[in-house]
């Protein structure tokens, strides 16, 4: 904590300003934050040098064979390095450097340093870590460095207050304002520089961007040819032979008003039945496509309302107080069923809760409960759930640990 702040310091937080100024304690607090963060920087140079080294030396030793243990240790080492260095600098500058490698699980322990020389994301891995362990390590030391300097002179100056001490505490004086300025700009720049090492080229981007768009266009094809065949099987099954029971029935009342009136009257009580029937066949069809509560109420009101009849005590606190567009708020809607069903299923829990906002930009919600765990996200409700958030650009995430807590976090982009 800060005493003149009172708040919380993180280690990990973003870089707010480069600017020298103002002078104060929680300037101060930041640049000490910054020069620790430089400082873990600088000792990560050691293995990343060693890395850099053994990725270099494997590609021509794997003509001889021995270049690939050294590549089945050294590049998976290498990429968890910089996933550290991506969640590091991406929370410095408040953005996610994404990893984009190719799949190689399928692949023999041989067949995949072979895949590896083909995976641009691999070589932009040997680029960190070479930028690491030489340049990125000289950068990242001048802040620790100048911020430890004066502290021998001081030493020596308490030890021996002669005038060759006091002249050398001056110097570190201006040690110390060197330190005060370039601090935030070099871990602001070796921040910026790892991000355009991992997070590759604006081509390279453009073309992952290309298919993910390609895979949720086919998912979404797929799940709206499965949607219309549902409402066709739904209106055919329920609706349809429903109202062909009524005219079968209205017919046959036809032929016996005459002859048997009463048998004729309670014909036409079984039609008006049957046609109060096919109306909430009908109804139910809607509410599968979109349902009247999101209309009535938005989506705040709506997971409310879904929240109600559930059979387990769920804490609702979404605050989207404006109208996001129909196909988002459907989609979220139907999204918060499936987790909530799920948790009733399967997770065993004894009170669950949903929890929403919408920051301007991004609908965020989580569905979480107090279950057992364990829950899969390659299950097919779960993946179901993805697939219908990937055709807006929305994400899916599962935390889920054996023992719980459980808790789905659906995200989507949504401006308004």
């Amino acid at each position: 904590m800060t005493a003149a702040t009172g708040r919380r310091v993180r280690l990990l937080a973003p870089i707010a300003s480069i600017r020298p100024g103002p002078v104060d304690t929680h300037a101060l607090v930041d640049r000490l934050r910054l020069t620790l963060v430089s400082a873990g920087y600088a000792l990560a140079a050691a293995p990343a040098l060693a890395l850099a080294i053994v990725l270099v030396l494997s590609v021509p030793l794997g003509l001889i064979s021995v270049g690939f243990p050294l590549a089945l240790a050294a590049v998976p080492a290498a990429a968890a390095l910089a996933g550290v260095h991506r969640r590091v600098s991406g929370a410095l500058l408040d953005t996610e450097i994404p990893a984009s490698y190719a799949d190689t699980s399928d692949r023999s322990p041989l067949g995949r340093p072979v895949r590896w020389l083909r995976d641009g994301a691999r070589w932009r891995d040997v680029a960190f870590v070479c930028f690491s362990g030489t340049g990125g390590f000289a950068m990242s030391l001048l802040p620790p460095v100048l911020l430890a300097a004066p502290v021998p002179y001081i030493v020596g100056t308490i030890i021996d207050p002669g005038w060759l001490w006091v002249l050398l505490d001056g110097a570190s004086g201006l040690g110390l304002l060197v330190w005060w300025v370039v601090t935030p700009p070099l871990v602001r720049a070796r921040a910026m520089t790892e991000r355009a090492i991992l997070g590759g080229s604006r081509l390279a981007e453009l073309e992952r961007r290309v298919e993910q768009v390609i895979e949720s266009r086919g998912e979404t094809l797929d799940l709206s040819a499965a949607e219309i065949r549902r409402i066709e099987r739904d209106l055919h099954d329920g609706a349809q032979a429903r109202m062909a029971a009524v005219g079968m029935t209205v017919g046959l009342a036809g032929k016996l008003v005459r002859s048997d009136p009463d048998a004729a009257v309670a014909l036409l009580d079984e039609a008006r039945q049957t046609t109060l029937d096919a109306l909430g066949d009908l109804r139910s069809v809607v509410r599968g496509i979109h349902p009247p509560v999101l209309a009535d109420r938005g989506l705040a009101g709506a997971i409310e309302a879904l929240a109600l009849p559930i059979p387990l005590p769920i804490t609702v606190s979404v605050t989207v107080t404006e109208r996001l567009p129909d196909p988002v708020e459907s989609a979220a809607y139907f999204a918060v069923a499936e987790c909530l069903a799920n948790t009733v299923k399967h997770s065993g829990a004894t009170r669950a809760y949903v929890r929403g906002s919408h920051d301007g930009t991004r609908l965020r919600l989580a569905v979480g409960d107090d279950g057992c765990g364990g829950a899969d996200p390659t299950g097919s409700g779960l993946t179901g759930i993805a697939r219908r958030l990937a055709a807006f650009d929305g994400t899916l995430t599962v935390d889920s640990p054996t023992g719980g807590p459980t808790v789905v976090t659906l995200e989507i982009p949504c401006p308004t």
